[in-house]
């Protein structure tokens, strides 16, 4: 019986690398753990915020896995999963003329979402000038970086992100600069 499984398990195989390709085959299933969901919105506000794309992708990927109504359970909305104060700032340094309920009641909408997200990622690119940095903040909060930063438990530069305090902000930087470059691999073979 295992022995009848195991051919049988060759078999799929074999005919699968004949049918698609080996390389080929590869790609598809990376595509589909990759995806590029709402692409239009996130093509529009990452030119607009002067972003990597890719990088927007990895993390809606890390934030929502691209789920438009995504709640964590720290009350962060939507793909991007911004916290209420972050997204009332952020509208207002966009120069929208929400109140804030209506920004509130738009946080579940997929372009407004992305359009708060892409511009707060940028908003932190330009701060902190370091990817891996920026990503740090868009997770553990501006203050708490900046207080990490002051007592010398990062470096400014980023090189050091192996000793971000928490654990969950230290796996989330690297998960998503993991998925940045397989994101680059894939749609633009960037390094």
């Amino acid at each position: 019986m295992k022995k009848i499984f195991i051919v049988i398990l060759i078999i799929i195989i074999i005919s699968l690398v004949i049918l698609f390709g080996p390389f080929n085959l590869m790609n598809k299933i990376l595509i589909k753990i990759y995806p590029r969901e709402f692409s239009n919105f996130v093509e529009l506000y990452s030119k607009e915020f002067q972003l990597d794309e890719n990088l927007v992708y990895a993390v809606i990927k890390a934030e929502s896995n691209f789920d438009a109504n995504a709640t964590s359970g720290k009350s962060a909305k939507g793909l991007m999963q911004i916290v209420d104060d972050t997204a009332i700032d952020v509208a207002k340094n966009l120069g929208l003329n929400l109140s804030k309920e209506e920004v509130l009641e738009k946080m579940y909408d997929v372009d407004f979402n992305i359009k708060l997200g892409t511009k707060y990622l940028s908003i932190l690119l330009l701060r902190y000038e370091n990817t891996e940095i920026a990503l740090t903040a868009y997770n553990a909060g501006i203050g708490t970086v900046d207080n990490w930063i002051e007592k010398g438990i990062i470096q400014p530069d980023g090189t050091d992100i192996e000793n971000i305090p928490y654990k969950e902000t230290n796996q989330y930087v690297r998960k998503i600069l993991r998925d940045y470059k397989m994101y680059q691999k894939l749609y633009n073979k960037k390094d």
